[in-house]
């Protein structure tokens, strides 16, 4: 194994750590960039729900991936905090392993990997056992922006502020969110969308939201009229797009 120069001018036998966005869901929105890494590297680790058959992430990629190719596969708990954070801490002890055999390795995730991502718990984990490794962190198409493309909607122009918010936020958050926020994107809002769409009715701001459910795939659908949302439409990968207030707000006191 010859030695590398990582990004920060030093050189190591150690394999290096990729971390790869692979999309929404449309395996075509994969950059070339990610492309080349993943098909280059000889260790895939993927993030996997355990309540899940497969891994999402994969399942975007899985035409891309050669056979001899080895499937690192981390199956976390969605509903157990400390579950996850020991699945975390054993999928990094993994990637180490092959990093210190002179291995890459690339861990895929869905959407962007500094964005809501299980790669960031890899990460800080990687970087505490072997801080020496090299990383190399690649950007994907997050759901934020795929389900703006697919629903028309900007998300801000000039001068407007954008706010990202798990869905899990409560009415007086939400309130404040939509105050001084010209949009505001719930993100994973299926297992909270009755809550929230209660919350939503209460600010006066169910017409001025719309619901993105797997953005790029074939079981995209767009809803602009949130009364029409049955238990069908309800998915784990889904969102909101919420415009605020900030710009009525900004506009009495400027009257003012």
């Amino acid at each position: 194994m010859t030695e590398r120069s990582s990004k920060t001018g030093t050189s190591s036998a150690l394999g290096c750590l990729y971390g790869i966005g692979v999309g929404p869901g449309d395996p075509e929105l994969l950059t070339l960039k990610a492309l080349k890494a993943l098909q280059r590297a000889p260790v895939i680790c993927v993030p996997q729900a355990a309540d899940r058959p497969e891994s999402y992430a994969l399942s975007i990629v899985k035409d891309y991936v050669k056979p001899e190719q080895e499937i690192l596969r981390a199956p976390f708990p969605t509903d157990d905090a400390e579950g996850a954070a020991q699945v975390w801490r054993e999928a990094s002890e993994m990637v180490v392993e092959r990093l210190k055999k002179g291995q890459d390795v690339a861990f895929i995730t869905e959407g962007d990997p500094m964005l809501f991502s299980t790669f960031s718990y890899v990460l800080a984990g990687v970087r505490e056992l072997c801080p020496e490794a090299p990383v190399e962190i690649i950007p994907g198409v997050s759901s934020v922006m795929a389900a703006a493309a697919s629903s028309g909607i900007p998300l801000a122009t000039h001068g407007q502020r954008l706010a990202i918010l798990p869905a899990a936020y409560g009415l007086d958050d939400l309130s404040e969110a939509t105050s001084n926020f010209d949009t505001v994107v719930l993100m994973k809002v299926s297992p909270n969308i009755v809550k929230t769409l209660a919350d939503l009715q209460e600010l006066g701001l169910t017409g001025q939201s719309t619901y993105v459910r797997r953005a790029t795939t074939d079981r995209e659908k767009v809803i602009r009229d949130l009364n029409e949302i049955t238990d069908e439409d309800l998915d784990y990968f889904s969102l909101l797009i919420v415009k605020g207030k900030a710009k009525k707000r900004q506009a009495k006191e400027r009257t003012k």
